[in-house]
């Protein structure tokens, strides 16, 4: 690893009952960098963010971020990212408000810092009237937004996001990528999947494909365009 990694992921494999899903899967993303992961659906995408994030129990092989191990220091391992997943993973007995409060105190914001930050989101993604809502109150759409901003909220070296546009209208789409670009240029390390090749193009740096649960391409994205073609 070099100062530059932000996330490495090394040999790993994993195993759902009898089945491999993740074969030997390798790659490094680098600090101020956005990298795509992409392949066909059933590649092993969604199982490897869960393997980073520590959901998905791997067979063989080490993950870390910052130089942090995921297995030798998980406590110090989950601060160092934040997560959106594609469908929201909110608690039903927290308001919205509660959850951003859930997310403070996991991540040590400074009260500043954490208010501050709750009222350029909350406004820009349309949620300043849904604060002391429930999350089965909520629009699908609205409870995406809650979830997004959750994982905006702390500064973390890495970002993971698992298809960040789904259930976003077309203004907070805009905005989510004008904050990607912000972050990537404050140092963040950023991975996400996504179906939309042509966000792939106008976000990524870097790309990593996926087919079969093994890594059959990597690179810079300007190599995509023609690869997309052939295997997506």
């Amino acid at each position: 690893m070099n100062d530059l990694d932000v996330l490495s992921v090394d040999n790993c494999d994993v195993y759902i009952r009898d089945h491999h899903i993740l074969t030997d899967v390798s790659f490094r993303t680098l600090r101020g960098t956005i990298t795509a992961l992409v392949g066909h659906n059933g590649a092993g995408k969604s199982t490897l963010m869960k393997a980073i994030i520590g959901s998905q129990e791997k067979s063989a092989g080490r993950i870390s971020v910052a130089g942090i191990d995921q297995d030798d220091q998980f406590s110090f391992y989950k601060p160092q990212f934040s997560y959106i997943p594609e469908e929201p993973l909110l608690m039903s007995e927290l308001t919205v408000y509660q959850h951003f409060q859930l997310y403070q105190k996991s991540y040590n914001i400074p009260d500043d810092s954490f208010k501050q930050r709750v009222d350029q989101y909350t406004e820009a993604f349309e949620l300043t009237d849904k604060l002391d809502e429930y999350p089965e109150s909520l629009s699908k759409g609205m409870r995406q937004k809650a979830q997004t901003i959750c994982a905006l909220l702390p500064e973390v070296p890495l970002l993971l996001i698992d298809e960040p546009f789904m259930g976003l209208d077309v203004y907070a789409g805009a905005y989510l990528e004008r904050l990607l670009a912000d972050r990537k240029n404050d140092g963040t390390s950023i991975l996400l999947t996504t179906h939309q090749l042509d966000k792939v193009r106008e976000l990524a740096d870097e790309f990593v494909m996926l087919k079969e649960g093994a890594v059959s391409s990597s690179g810079a994205v300007e190599q995509f365009h023609e690869l997309d073609r052939r295997h997506t």
